[in-house]
């Protein structure tokens, strides 16, 4: 069994299609279908293409009642039954009969090959796919991403990433696809300046669409699997640091002031960089407002730990500031993992985001009553909270140099908008948050993501942790060298040789001490941690910090 034919589809009539009708007798199938049939009535469109060509096609009716034209594919569709007994329509591709009958062939040999068992089914069904031009498979995988709600600027990138790769390797169809080529392509990216980062985003993006093709049925193996990825921290471009607290603080005082300082700077002139022009009270309010937005802006990216993106998606239904825990709820569009989340809010960022919102609403009901229109209550909930520019990056660069912070350090480091959330997490490992805490803070599926790269390690105390270690002398001197220098011992840390339940010592006494024990019927003998003798020593009666005069056998169990 099998045939060719070309698939019948409708179309709207094209603009300017004119429709007439033609009348004709019927054929001999025709007359013995129906008998009564004496004359059959056709109707056509004829319009003419943009080239000027005349075209002409049957017209029906749609289901909708408009009049459609009915065309033909351009290529053969081969209808065959499979290995497995399955009947398959598959375009061959070809515009010639002839060469679509050798395709039907071809597909009804492989068949054969399967119901002989000389290969398996699912090797047919992978060798179908071999024919099939590579970028029909590389939207098939835009829209598995699409339909995982994966985020649309990823879907974006890895669908570029996949083109640019395909026809830079000349990859039309699976079989072509190879690591050698892909290997060569990325070291040739690599001797142009590609970052290590970049270079990884495509090989990604390529062994992320050759395992969708393996799992459904498209490819035995992953032929990019042994392609090796190259070393990002040591080849890394953009190396972010964290602002000090001093730098968090004139940063907001300085995206507070700027936007009314450059209006009121004059750029020509002999008074030229002076900011003593004159703003009219309208403008200078709005300048601001303006102004403390923006501050409003970097205080909760800094609070908060939020993507640029994630805070440009928060609207007044997303806050929730009148309960014992504010609060803000990420949707999970906007999350970076889909997942969504509760964004905690420290009591100060609320209140001054709750002014900023009255503030929104003060302003909205001013241009309601200005426009006659009715004065809302609230504000509506897809109210955004801020007005997130497009071009913040150039704004924060602004702001850095307006508030005199260096935009890299002494080791090339730079601050951007995600330097930002950078700054978040370091300031969460120097409060002395527990690692644990921070990761769920920070939103992280790995606690290493957050200790290794969002924590800037020159902002940790760790002198200080350094002064916390117990004494550790290498002599018999009973007073070390940092004793002599401070005249105190220094330590932040329990003695290591400190009596307790696990650290049985020395039975250790004076004379005096002793005697009062053994007086009182005491085994002196006991281990000096055992529960009689621990009663001596809360009670004050035996000392076990003075140096002891008679050591006694070690009382170690068993």
């Amino acid at each position: 069994m099998g045939t060719v034919y070309r698939k019948t589809f409708t179309k709207p009539l094209p603009p300017g299609a004119i429709v007439k009708t033609k009348r004709r007798k019927p054929t001999k199938a025709e007359r013995t279908a129906n008998p009564d049939v004496t004359e059959i009535v056709e109707r056509f469109a004829t319009w003419q293409t943009r080239k000027g060509k005349t075209k002409t096609a049957p017209v029906t009716t749609g289901r909708d009642g408009t009049e459609r034209i009915v065309v033909k594919s351009g290529t053969y569709i081969a209808k065959y039954r499979d290995g497995e007994g399955i009947v398959r329509e598959v375009s061959t591709g070809c515009r010639d009969i002839t060469a679509a009958r050798a395709k039907l062939a071809e597909l009804k040999r492989r068949a054969e090959l399967v119901r002989g068992n000389v290969m398996t089914a699912s090797e047919d069904r992978i060798s179908r796919h071999q024919d099939t031009p590579l970028r029909q498979h590389a939207d098939d995988y835009v829209k598995h991403l699409e339909a995982k709600s994966v985020h649309p600027a990823r879907v974006k990138n890895t669908q570029s990433r996949l083109r640019r790769v395909a026809a830079d390797c000349g990859f039309m169809r699976l079989r072509d696809v190879n690591a050698s080529r892909f290997e060569r392509w990325l070291l040739d990216r690599q001797t142009e300046g590609m970052s290590a980062g970049a270079r990884n985003g495509y090989r990604e993006a390529w062994i992320g669409f050759m395992n969708w093709c393996m799992k459904t049925g498209r490819l035995l193996d992953n032929p990019l699997a042994t392609v090796p990825k190259a070393d990002a921290k040591a080849d890394c471009r953009r190396k972010r640091r964290a602002l000090t607290e001093d730098e968090l603080r004139r940063l907001l005082d300085a995206a507070r002031r700027r936007p009314l300082h450059d209006a009121m700077t004059i750029r020509t002139g002999p008074n030229k960089g002076k900011a003593i022009a004159q703003v009219s009270e309208e403008r200078r309010d709005e300048l601001e407002r303006v102004g403390r937005e923006r501050a409003l802006i970097y205080k909760t990216y800094l609070l908060t730990g939020l993507r640029k993106s994630e805070l440009a998606s928060l609207t007044v239904g997303n806050l929730e500031l009148d309960g014992k825990t504010p609060y803000a709820v990420l949707d999970a569009s906007a999350d970076k993992s889909r997942r969504g989340a509760d964004i905690p809010l420290r009591s100060d960022l609320a209140a001054e985001i709750r002014e900023w919102l009255d503030e929104k609403l003060h302003a909205l009901r001013k241009e309601a009553l200005a426009n006659g229109q009715p004065v809302p209550a609230q504000l509506p909930p897809e109210t955004p909270v801020f007005s997130v520019p497009d071009g913040l990056r150039r704004i924060l660069d602004r702001d850095l140099a307006f508030a005199g912070i260096p935009k890299k350090d002494d080791r090339g480091r730079t601050i951007d908008i995600h330097a930002l959330r950078h700054t978040f997490g370091t300031h969460l490992s120097k409060a002395g948050v527990a690692p644990r805490v921070a990761q769920a803070a920070m939103r992280h599926s790995s606690i290493d993501l957050t200790m290794n790269v969002y924590t800037d390690p020159r902002l940790l105390d760790v002198q200080s942790a350094l002064e916390a270690l117990p004494d550790m002398p290498i002599d018999d001197s009973p007073t070390s060298e940092r004793e002599k220098a401070t005249g105190t011992d220094g330590r932040k840390l329990a003695p290591t040789l400190a009596p307790n339940d696990h650290n049985l010592v020395q039975a250790e006494s004076i004379q005096d001490n002793w005697a009062e024990l053994a007086e009182s019927g005491q085994d002196t003998k006991k281990p000096r941690n055992s529960k009689e003798n621990r009663g001596f020593v809360e009670s004050g009666r035996l000392d076990l910090n003075q140096r002891p005069l008679r050591p006694e056998r070690s009382a170690l169990p068993g």
